[in-house]
């Protein structure tokens, strides 16, 4: 059974997520931590739980998703793992940090690239993946059939949606991979965004402004 654990980091309040089972393999979802205080606070938490990380994803390569990448792929020796949509997101992450006056840390390039269809399997878990681009153009979901759970990114929101005015960004798109990939999965299915509390596709289908 996967057990998440959440940590909100950094100055954007990202959702950081860490899956794992009772094999105590875990992996380590949009590592957001940004200083040293969050990062031993990840670090911490792995070393208290005796958790052995196999696998660093992103749903997306917008900075407050990735800051601490560097610090995860060099401490636990992971490959970094993405959609290839995204790697102009990642191209940018420098340029874009510098921007904000961010004191950001480099991201690894990407060794994998992951496509709809894939699979993520962590213990005796796996997540499987769908390209669910608009926010991003290569924002990816993972999401598990047995438990009827989901890492959205920033997909969707409770009673909101993501961003679509960043470049590579698209509106419609936003739309179609939410009500087309997302709400078949089900009314059930819970849904772990990027920032801010869960909800479930259920509630989003009924109450979601953008949505209904």
């Amino acid at each position: 059974m996967i057990s998440i654990k959440t940590f909100v980091f950094g100055p954007f309040q990202e959702n950081t997520y860490l899956l794992f089972d009772e094999t105590k393999e875990c992996v380590i979802i949009d590592p957001g931590c940004y200083d040293s205080r969050e990062r031993s606070e990840l670090a911490g938490f792995i070393e208290d739980n005796k958790l052995k990380p196999v696998k660093l994803i992103n749903t997306h390569c917008h900075l407050d998703h990735i800051f601490g990448n560097g610090f995860v792929s060099d401490k636990y020796n992971l490959k970094l793992e993405i959609n290839k949509l995204d790697q102009p997101v990642l191209d940018a992450y420098m340029s874009t940090a510098a921007m904000y006056s961010l004191n950001a840390e480099p991201s690894p390039e990407p060794s994998v690239y992951l496509i709809e269809g894939d699979k993520i399997t962590f213990g005796n878990e796996v997540l499987e993946i769908l390209l669910t681009p608009g926010h991003s153009p290569g924002s990816i979901t993972f999401y598990s059939r047995g438990q009827q759970l989901m890492i959205a990114g920033d997909v969707l929101f409770q009673g909101s949606i993501g961003r679509s005015d960043l470049p590579g960004g698209d509106f419609k798109t936003l739309i179609s991979s939410i009500k087309n990939k997302l709400f078949p999965l089900g009314d059930s299915y819970k849904v772990y965004s990027g920032h801010g509390p869960s909800t479930t596709i259920g509630f989003e289908r009924k109450n979601n402004p953008f949505l209904v």
